[in-house]
């Protein structure tokens, strides 16, 4: 099981004193919140998970509060379909670009991007990002190697 964010990663070392350890599992929380609201999540975990999925779903927890209460604080890859596996690899792990893009909206007045509030308002900033992401990666994805003058 490759993980791919785990919350303790984040609350340790170097994370502001005074914060609580789930501002440690916020960003992970929020792209989880947007991979269920995007049906992207592995059959198997859909049918061990479905109460709280589907709490996420209509907004009764947050996604950070799902990372903590059924994934152990852990994002691991056996939780993804395939395309969300592959997006996620692309998007969240080897390129950084979900960290980057999640700074740049949301940090704003806040020393630290553990600070950032866990809100909805938040994850909707977020989520259209994400989404905007995902789109242009599934445009490339399904595009042929050949039709290199599409967008």
């Amino acid at each position: 099981m490759a993980s791919i964010d785990q919350a303790n990663w984040h609350y340790g070392g170097d994370f502001p004193k005074g914060l609580p350890k789930e501002n440690g599992g916020t960003h992970i929380g929020m792209y989880l919140n947007w991979i269920i609201d995007n049906n992207l999540l592995e059959k198997t975990f859909l049918e061990d998970s479905a109460e709280g999925i589907q709490k996420v779903k209509s907004r009764k927890i947050t996604g950070r509060e799902f990372l903590f209460e059924y994934c152990d604080e852990k994002l691991l890859e056996y939780f993804l379909n395939e395309e969300g596996l592959e997006f996620t690899t692309r998007y969240y792990k080897r390129l950084g670009t979900y960290m980057y893009d999640y700074d740049e909206l949301l940090k704003g007045k806040y020393d630290s991007l553990y600070e950032i509030p866990n809100t909805w308002e938040n994850y909707d900033l977020i989520t259209t990002k994400i989404t905007k992401e995902f789109e242009k990666w599934k445009s490339r994805r399904t595009k042929k190697s050949w039709q290199f003058w599409k967008k």
